[in-house]
């Protein structure tokens, strides 16, 4: 029976071999010990990005500040600067009227007396501002409509002034505004009548066309089928055209307000070839009437501005062609 135990055990050199076998296939594990010291990883920590990244924000928006500020000129910092400054309306104490005068005092922190005056805003508060049942009495922290109203307050400088257009309430405006009414009066008065009188402008005393607009008043001389102010295509006055712009002269030199002058043209284009066109036309015959005013004894300082706008601005917009649009504006500017 030893026998087949022996032979089933094996010779000791497979033994040997099975056993080396097998350690050659077990896993090998392998433990590192790390060591971390107290306070050295902090460094390596991400809080230091947090830090720049609010720098850099903080450098950008400085810099791109400083940018704009020069590359503002005075005007627009000033036009920014009144749009920030506090108004009447809104120079009202917080304390009596938000909620942190005393326990439960005011009505809403955001209260709509605080608040620039306008309608649609006042409405808006009206609805979202919460009633408290503490706090002042009736008068305060309410948003009433007569203080909340568009438009200017009792302490509006304008009002008190007694500023506004002529003609209008607020006592009829500043006394230029006053003088050049009266200017303008004047000067339309005796165009119409030099024109109505004389006996050479009979035919075309229709073609002075005189404008109240924002700017001043307007004098227009207009073209038509048979009486042009200059010759076609050049800046060369016709007689019966200087003897009418004479006239206008005449009334303009006493004022001592400043002149504006346009020149239009119709859509008649130059030739291909040509080295002039409408704009350098308009502008020619704009300059043409300064000159003649000008030696007419209107002092040369008394224009203000000359330009020339070609058709971009015609009289008869449906037709570019029409000689009605050609013509030459002489602005009275108000003072």
């Amino acid at each position: 029976m030893a026998e087949p135990d022996k032979a089933a055990a094996g010779t000791p050199e497979e033994i040997a071999a099975a056993a080396a076998a097998a350690e050659a296939l077990r896993p090998i594990i392998i433990v590192k010990k790390i060591i971390v010291e107290d306070g050295h990883a902090g460094a390596h920590g991400g809080a230091w990005k947090i830090a720049l990244a609010d720098m850099m924000t903080a450098m950008m928006a400085f810099f791109l500040l400083m940018w704009l500020l020069g590359a503002s000129n005075e005007d627009k910092r000033k036009s920014v600067a009144d749009y920030f400054r506090p108004t009447s309306h809104s120079q009202i104490a917080f304390g009596e009227l938000a909620g942190s005068n005393g326990l439960f005092g005011g009505k809403s922190i955001i209260d709509p007396d605080g608040f620039p005056f306008t309608a649609k805003q006042t409405a808006l508060l009206e609805r979202l501002t919460p009633q408290a049942q503490g706090g002042p009495g009736e008068s305060f922290g309410s948003s009433k409509e007569e203080n909340n109203k568009d438009g200017p307050s009792d302490q509006d400088p304008g009002k008190a002034t007694g500023s506004g257009s002529p003609g209008e309430g607020g006592g009829g405006g500043s006394p230029g505004q006053k003088q050049d009414k009266e200017n303008f009066d004047k000067v339309e008065k005796e165009i119409k009548q030099k024109l109505s009188e004389s006996p050479q402008f009979d035919k075309i005393k229709d073609q002075v066309s005189i404008t109240r607009e924002k700017d001043g008043l307007r004098i227009e001389v207009i073209d038509k089928a048979d009486f042009a102010m200059y010759s076609s295509g050049g800046a060369e006055m016709g007689s019966k055209a200087a003897a009418l712009m004479a006239e206008v002269t005449k009334t303009l030199k006493p004022l001592p307000n400043k002149l504006s002058i346009r020149g239009h043209t119709d859509s008649m284009g130059f030739a291909p070839d040509s080295m002039r066109n409408n704009w350098t036309l308009s502008t020619e015959r704009a300059d043409a009437t300064r000159q003649f005013m000008q030696s007419q004894g209107i002092a040369g300082n008394r224009f203000s501005r000359i330009e020339g706008v070609a058709d971009t601005n015609p009289k008869v917009p449906g037709n570019a062609a029409d000689p009605r649009n050609r013509r030459v504006s002489i602005t009275v500017l108000n003072q």
